[in-house]
């Protein structure tokens, strides 16, 4: 399983730039090359994935909803009592060194990672860490592959819950995704694009890396909020659409309400909003991304674009 076996239509997938192959990667204030930027084995990232992280976007010379973003980092970091030893304008700034170190100013992404750093041996126990987090940062000249928004994605429902707060809190941006990769394979085996996963109660909840919408006539509907990513494009759509003066509903709703849904998409900063057409082997609605997922990819469009 491997990049080039990746569907035409996935929620993660972009479309395919030569420039990505000579772009210079932050690593603790230094710069690299691609092939050259490394960290040690021992850092707590490779070890346990001990290290939160946020995705951005750069559209026409903007960071779409950097505060959000850098909210929930530090709130993510501050939960497991890691240190990143920078303050949100340094890292603000190293965002911006790291888009203007390789030219970029629209259609790119970067991914900012931070870890515990480096430990004295491989354990679990914090204590063993030696002091200074280890931040990465990766940019990207990425946009979503047109086939995504123009066919939709296809989801299965796996075997694999959210989790509660208490055995693992989705609110956070954590590295440790076994979890939902294990979803996302089990779809991907299916002949999924990804994986629709529900909450402990049986309730829909949202996907192994996006939030989930269905609309019901012109109803949005989405989940509580209680077993889901805590989601900056799910709140921003949610805005939006209420804004717009139609109705959203955030509420426990069953597999049962997802089948007589007319259509659906899910949410993330890469793909902004993305139409689902079939799920669990059914398509949804007429099997077309619908006009109504589309008034809200034309809300959210203007939003990032503004």
């Amino acid at each position: 399983m491997n990049a080039s076996a990746a569907s035409d239509t996935s929620s993660q997938g972009y479309v395919a730039d030569q420039r990505n192959d000579d772009v210079l990667i932050y690593l603790n204030g230094e710069f690299f090359k691609r092939d050259e930027a490394k960290v040690s084995i021992f850092d707590a990232g490779f070890v346990l994935g001990d290290g939160v992280w946020e995705g951005v976007r750069l559209v026409n010379g903007k960071i779409v909803a950097l505060d959000e973003h850098l909210d929930r980092l530090f709130e993510g970091a501050n939960s497991i009592q890691l240190d990143i030893g920078m303050t949100r304008a340094e890292l603000t700034e190293a965002l911006w060194q790291t888009f203007r170190k390789n030219d970029m100013t629209d259609g790119a992404h970067a991914r900012l990672m931070v870890t515990r750093g480096k430990k004295k041996t491989p354990n679990q126990d914090p204590r063993f860490a030696m002091g200074q987090a280890t931040i990465v940062i990766v940019a990207e000249f990425k946009i979503p592959k047109p086939e995504s928004k123009s066919k939709g994605l296809s989801l299965m429902t796996s075997t694999i819950r959210c989790s509660t707060p208490d055995v693992f809190d989705l609110r956070l941006n954590s590295h440790s995704r076994l979890n939902f990769i294990h979803a996302l394979i089990q779809a991907i085996n299916c002949g999924a694009d990804e994986a629709l996963m529900l909450d402990p109660h049986g309730f829909v909840a949202s996907c192994n890396s996006t939030n989930f919408f269905i609309i019901r006539g012109e109803e949005l509907w989405t989940s509580t909020g209680r077993y889901n990513f805590n989601g900056i494009t799910r709140k921003k759509v949610v805005k939006l659409y209420a804004e717009a003066g139609y109705v959203v509903r955030e509420k426990d709703f069953t597999l049962a309400e997802v089948y007589g849904a007319s259509e659906a998409f899910v949410t993330g900063t890469l793909g902004g909003i993305t139409p689902v057409t079939r799920i669990d082997g059914r398509p949804v609605g007429d099997g077309q991304p619908g006009a109504v997922t589309q008034r809200i990819a034309d809300l959210y469009d203007r939003y990032v674009s503004g």
